[in-house]
């Protein structure tokens, strides 16, 4: 029992130590966004940007002699005018040396900045531990109210998880405190809860204060903000009452917009759950739930903000709470100009046809100002709903989108020109490639000319029709002329951006300075006379390796029989010689009895495609007379691709057939799975892990077991087989499945067909095995 009890203890102090720790965490949270809105304020004051105001107000709290979230709560105060500010004994003025901030302020404000999440559960365990336990409250909890008077809780703290399970939801007139608070829109004192009362935390015994405060933003209640005392205790101060609605108005602003009160009876509550507006819950980006408003003749007049996701942030600054329950052309009035948001909603919802824009620029009003965004928007209907998702365009974001397609085109100077708005965004060291400061405007396409050699404004023109007239991906290259008086060569790669519709939206691209490879080939022009053999050597290495590899697989064997096992092998080879590949099968009966099967692609083309095919084969034959499994074998033969060859990559699938339990194992290497077909019926196989051969000195790979049937056929293959330049592999291999369920019952004349018929357009060899068991 003592080793128990020891136990026990020290689980309880871990515990303990924990919840301590868990509880620093969250003031420490707390504190950290209590001083970004100080830093804000200060921003909004003109000192400087972000870093500047953040290190100002360090310097503050220095002289001041203050802690820094002291006098973050002391700044944040002086400039509010809310509810907060009004429970405050008295408005602070910063900067003041030695006073210290009533601790009311710092509460206070503490704990609206934990709340500014829009959470409710972590706005709940933050009020409770920066604000009402100092006024000995135990626990609280937010409650969400429905026009039908149902309650469901968003947040609580204080309760054990058990009892707020059980009180998740209160259907209507169950008649708790809370909803005694909804049905009389106003607050609710209980020195002393009467006995058997109902609700959260309500247990025979109880019998503790208990205040209930409507959550209430500008006049609409959005639920109840219910705070528990342990003890029984006389009416709070005023100024404690005005704490606590101040508190209450935090909450409602985590609240979804539903405003009890507002709804004649028997109207359907817009809070109602439903599929659309589970949907728009599960989605990553932001997302508004819209219903139209009707007039009296059935038109529609506007539409109706009945829910937003947790990810929607409003332009103007407003909570989700305040934009939830308002009208559309209501809380974004500028969108109502033609081409504008309401438009696009309003044609999606009378014709159904959804709406996608990558970059549309949205606008709204605050504090008397035009707030313009960048967005991708998405807009569906669903029945007489519609859903609006958005993607909002940050800086950040635009910047990394920028650098991602530098990466891909390889660029050293990015830019993107909106041909819309007319904004062109180049980074550093492309003014650097021009020769221009940094402040300096950016130079347009369609200027292009006036900066280059006259000799090459011919193919300058060319690139410029290319981009903006037929809307393809476009490079030429020319010689820059900057203001310095240097002569740069330049390449310059760009590609157009438009709309669902055609509509050119931006070009994107970089210029590259190859003034060093310039002169390197004009160099080389000296010796091009002896290179005039090149190609024909190209030729005859393609050659080579074409008949290298048909030396070795051949484009048809004879079936192979194996113990009631039928195999048929094909190989087509690239339809252009300079594309040989590395692509091969195999199809053996082991010494053990078993049957050796495997299909592989070497990446790349020509003779050292070609010849990695064949050590990989070739090894892969001796390995499979060891008796390992198909596993082992990938494994080996991953390093054998690693340290034994020169840089080969590849993928494979390899099986083991045993013919008398009729087993087939099988790994792969990030290859394409194996087709099953079944009774008529074509499946994948479940793709085990492995990824490709040569990729890592170590790889592990998975097997696969599966028993086959009598009429049960098996195709392994190579991607030329179904890799298509137009659509995914997905795409491609739902449509190998729907060639393959039509089977002859010829396996010989089903592979051929296989081949015959293969969709795929890519011009890349192909191996095909087919297996049936009679």
């Amino acid at each position: 029992m003592r080793d128990d009890d020891t136990g026990v203890r020290a689980l309880a102090g871990a515990v303990e130590r924990l919840r301590r720790e868990v509880a620093l965490e969250r003031e420490s949270a707390d504190a950290r966004a209590l001083v970004g809105i100080a830093t804000g304020i200060l921003v909004e004051r003109g000192h400087g940007g972000p870093m500047h105001a953040a290190r100002h107000l360090e310097t503050l709290a220095e002289a001041a002699g203050l802690p820094l979230r002291e006098l973050a709560a002391d700044i944040v105060n002086a400039a509010a005018d809310d509810t907060v500010a009004e429970a405050l004994p008295a408005k602070a003025t910063p900067g003041q040396e030695g006073r210290p901030v009533p601790p009311t302020v710092l509460r206070l404000r503490s704990a609206e900045a934990g709340s500014l999440v829009g959470d409710s559960q972590a706005a709940a365990e933050s009020l409770l531990a920066q604000a009402l336990a100092p006024l000995g409250a135990c626990a609280l909890a937010v409650w969400a109210a429905s026009r039908d008077g149902a309650l469901t809780l968003a947040g609580h703290a204080g309760f054990a998880p058990m009892e707020a399970e059980r009180w998740r939801y209160i259907p209507p007139g169950v008649g708790v405190p809370a909803q005694r608070a909804v049905a009389e829109r106003g607050p609710v004192w209980y020195g002393e809860l009467p006995p058997a009362t109902l609700g959260i935390g309500c247990r025979p015994g109880t019998d503790g204060a208990r205040a209930l405060l409507p959550a209430m933003i500008g006049g609409r209640m959005l639920g109840v903000l219910e705070v528990c005392w342990p003890k029984p205790r006389p009416p709070l101060t005023a100024a404690a009452d005005r704490q606590l609605d101040a508190l209450a108005e935090l909450c409602a602003h985590t609240l979804p917009a539903n405003d009890v009160g507002a709804v004649s009876a028997g109207s359907a509550p817009e809070g109602t759950r439903t599929p659309v507006i589970d949907l728009a819950d599960g989605l990553l980006d932001a997302a508004l739930v819209l219903r139209p408003v009707l007039d009296p003749r059935e038109k529609v007049t506007d539409f109706r903000i009945v829910h937003t996701n947790e990810h929607f942030t409003d332009l103007a600054g407003r909570s989700r709470g305040v934009v939830t329950g308002m009208r559309l052309l209501e809380a974004y009035p500028l969108e109502a100009r033609d081409g504008g948001l309401y438009e696009r909603v309003l044609r999606v919802h009378a014709t159904g046809e959804p709406f996608r824009a990558e970059r549309m620029t949205l606008a709204a009003i605050a504090d008397e100002a035009t707030v313009e965004a960048v967005a991708a928007v998405g807009i569906g209907r669903y029945g007489e709903t519609v859903l609006l998702s958005l993607r909002v365009e940050d800086e950040a974001t635009r910047l990394a989108t920028l650098l991602k397609h530098a990466q891909r085109l390889g660029r050293i100077g990015g830019f993107e020109e909106n041909t819309v708005t007319g904004e062109i965004i180049w980074n550093s060291r492309l003014f650097a490639l021009h020769g221009l400061p940094a402040t300096s405007s950016p130079i347009p396409l369609e200027r292009l000319h006036h900066h280059t050699h006259p000799d090459d404004s011919v193919a300058i023109g060319r690139f410029q029709r290319a981009l903006l007239h037929h809307r393809r991906a476009a490079s030429t290259a020319f010689r820059l002329r900057r203001a310095d008086g240097v002569v740069r060569h330049i390449r310059v790669v760009a590609e157009p951006v438009t709309d669902q519709a055609g509509r050119l939206l931006a070009i994107r691209g970089a210029y590259q300075d190859v003034s060093a490879q310039h002169w390197t080939e004009v160099a080389l022009a000296a010796t091009r006379d002896k290179l005039a053999d090149t190609e024909q050597r190209a030729a005859e290495r393609n050659r080579l390796a074409l008949q290298l590899q048909q030396a070795i697989m051949p484009p048809a064997r004879a079936p192979i029989g194996a113990s009631g096992l039928d195999v048929a092998v094909r190989y087509r080879p690239a339809e252009k010689e300079h594309l040989v590949g590395g692509d091969w099968y195999d199809a053996v009966i082991l010494p053990t009895k078993q049957v050796l099967l495997a299909v592989g692609d070497v990446a790349g083309h020509g003779i050292e495609a070609a010849t990695g095919m064949v050590v990989l084969r070739n090894a892969l034959r001796g390995l499979a007379a060891t008796g390992a499994g198909p596993a082992q074998l990938l494994t080996w033969l991953n390093t054998v691709a690693h340290h034994l060859t020169e840089q080969v990559t590849a993928t494979a699938v390899c099986g083991l057939y045993t013919p008398d339990t009729r087993e087939l194992r099988w790994a792969r290497a990030g290859h394409p799975p194996p087709v099953l077909v079944r009774d008529g019926a074509a499946g994948v196989l479940p793709m085990p892990r492995g990824i490709l051969l040569g990729a890592t000195g170590e790889a592990h790979y998975e097997e696969q077991r599966l028993t086959l049937a009598s009429g049960d056929r098996l195709l392994m293959y190579t991607d030329g087989l179904i890799e298509r330049r137009d659509r995914s592999v997905e795409r491609s291999l739902e449509q190998l499945l729907a060639a393959v369920g039509t089977a002859s019952p010829d396996l010989d004349e089903h592979v051929d067909r296989l081949l015959t018929h293969s969709r795929s357009d890519t011009d890349d060899d192909t191996c095909l095995v087919g297996i049936q068991l009679h």
